[in-house]
């Protein structure tokens, strides 16, 4: 029976592999399945041989080491791989031209199809929804109804059924929650402005949101518009549709528990939280006590949940959040981003070394802290734009975040190559433009796009391309899964001296990987055994190959390699 199952894995192994690629020369699955045991997750791997030596292997092939690899056992915890979904952008399911919930469950299957050993979608782990609820603009960042679900997006009935298949796949969800500021069209701001002009302080949404009175001093630094019918001018710091609600009013604080607990209630399981230093603008001080007070009260009855903060700004800032929530890393992000920099040939060892130094900043804050990387987001241009397809820039900033400590968040369709940015029409929508599908899905640009191009193969051309740009993400997901240690152990940065090559040794359940990239053009011959007793060359991915001989690694040009 189990040399049964053995071989019903091993073609399974075979299957995957033919559709893995690295640009530019298609694998051939058969020519290096090594014969050694990889570690399973989340279960400690077990000891096994160095691996005999085999024909040196291809451009672009995946090393395979145990067919028990592909990401069976569901992760453990929440260093996953996330993709972002921009909602309204992503797929339409009722031919209205506008993304929406039951698009997302149409297709799920392309993101995680239930099966890991299936090799037949991408393999996503955890998905970030920007915001769902009801709102009078097309990004929906100014909420109306924190209850509702926007009609164009769809019902609770469609969020409660994609909640249920995000957990039969294992499949983290989480809900893009921007409380910092709501929209002018929401009850609250109705009935604050009632209360104001009929001069009614007693009135519980007098004090809902941030103003100040004719005669008063405003704030410096912060913008403020006039309430008609009033004496006062509310605050607006993003725009004159989004007043800023006033957290120093215990009703407001309440009320966002409340938004909160209804959710986590219905089954989702965590958050993004929008614009987090602004809940108190400019007094990072207040914003983070805040912040503190009102997730240390939320764990305490949903002690899974998992929770992320946009505080864009350097890290000296964002680390100060940090004993409160996670945050996404702006360091590395973005077309001056540390991985961006690094993967047009640059120096690896400044990048892992900056990794190593971060997370030891972050790990005594709070038991949960981790690295939260990503290149582009619905806020930024996207990746494909400063990162070229076609010289293997993206494919090695890729390789540098995902194949990273941490839960690494992808933006959707940057698995495509997708195109977007401001450009001079200076507009965010050009950043958000609709899924290229390749399959006549009716989702289209938002509102005010002006991009002139996209992609020409979308997601259907490219399933079926081994060499396409949605393959090597695939397989890099799955050289992740593959190496619980990438994404959880305890790091090291190492540099190859003399070379822009480097990476970090990882151990994770008493096992440990070594991880290095090769950012420039041509070979690197490396000595592996400076960096410790590295026997086994566990998988590679990139333009070149990569052998190892003994202790010495040749590493190709554009390429990353794990060794155990």
């Amino acid at each position: 029976m189990k040399a049964i199952q053995k071989s019903v894995c091993a073609l399974l192994v075979i299957m995957l592999l033919s559709l893995c690629c690295a640009c530019g020369q298609k694998t051939d699955p058969s020519s290096n399945l090594a014969a050694t045991e990889a570690p399973q997750e989340p279960e400690a791997p077990q000891e096994t041989e160095a691996p005999q030596e085999t024909e040196a292997p291809q451009p672009g092939e995946y090393v395979i080491t145990d067919p028990n690899l592909l990401g069976s056992v569901p992760a453990p915890d929440n260093a996953r791989v996330f993709y972002e979904i921009f909602v309204g952008s992503f797929s339409d399911s009722n031919y209205n031209g506008i993304g929406d919930l039951r698009g997302i469950i149409n297709r799920f299957d392309y993101l995680n199809d239930g099966d890991p050993d299936s090799g037949k979608s991408l393999g996503i782990e955890g998905i970030w929804l920007t915001p769902i609820f009801s709102s009078p603009s097309y990004h929906k960042y100014d909420v109306a109804d924190y209850y509702k679900i926007d009609p164009q997006f769809g019902t609770q009935e469609d969020l409660d059924e994609l909640i249920a298949l995000c957990h039969a796949r294992d499949v983290k969800l989480i809900l893009d929650l921007p409380i910092n500021h709501t929209a002018r069209s929401n009850e609250w701001f109705g009935n604050f402005t009632s209360a104001h002009r009929n001069d009614d302080p007693t009135d519980p949404f007098y004090d809902f949101y941030c103003y100040y009175k004719q005669g008063e001093q405003a704030p410096a630094g912060r913008t403020f518009s006039a309430l008609s019918g009033t004496d006062i001018y509310y605050e607006c710091n993003f725009d004159g549709g989004m007043p800023e609600l006033n957290f120093e009013n215990p009703a407001v604080r309440e009320e966002c528990l409340k938004i909160a607990r209804y959710y986590l209630d219905r089954g989702v399981d965590g958050f993004r939280f929008d614009a987090a230093k602004y809940v108190y603008f400019g007094d990072h001080d207040a914003s983070v006590a805040y912040w503190q007070e009102y997730l240390d009260t939320l764990r305490a009855e949903y002690p899974e949940m998992y929770t992320v903060a946009e505080v864009w700004d350097g890290d000296g800032i964002t680390d100060r959040y940090y004993p409160a929530t996670n945050c996404f890393n702006f360091t590395t992000s973005q077309s001056g981003g540390l991985f961006a920099v690094a993967a047009k040939a640059g120096n690896v060892g400044k990048l892992t070394q900056y990794i190593e130094k971060y997370l030891a900043a972050v790990a005594g804050t709070n038991s949960d802290a981790m690295f939260v990387p990503f290149i582009a987001n619905h806020d930024t241009d996207r990746a494909a734009g400063f990162l070229s397809v076609d010289n293997g820039d993206m494919q090695m900033a890729a390789n540098l975040y995902i194949l990273g400590p941490g839960s690494p968040f992808i933006y959707y369709g940057e698995e495509l190559g997708m195109r977007g940015s401001r450009g001079g029409a200076n507009t965010d929508a050009n950043r958000r433009l609709a899924m290229v599908w390749g399959d006549g899905d009716t989702v289209k640009n938002p509102v005010g796009s002006t991009y002139p191009s996209q992609i020409e193969n979308g997601a259907e051309q490219q399933k079926t391309d081994a060499d396409s740009l949605y393959t090597y993400y695939k397989k890099l997901i799955m050289i992740r899964k593959a190496n619980p240690a990438i994404a959880r152990g305890a790091y090291k940065s190492v540099s190859v001296k003399g070379s822009n090559a480097g990476g970090f040794i990882s151990t994770y359940e008493g096992k440990t990987v070594l991880v290095l990239h090769n950012t420039s053009k041509t070979a690197q011959t490396i000595d592996v055994s400076l960096f410790g007793d590295f026997t086994e060359l566990r998988a590679f991915i990139g333009l070149g190959t990569a052998e190892l001989s003994g202790t010495t690694l040749t590493l190709g040009g554009q390429t990353s390699a794990v060794l155990g």
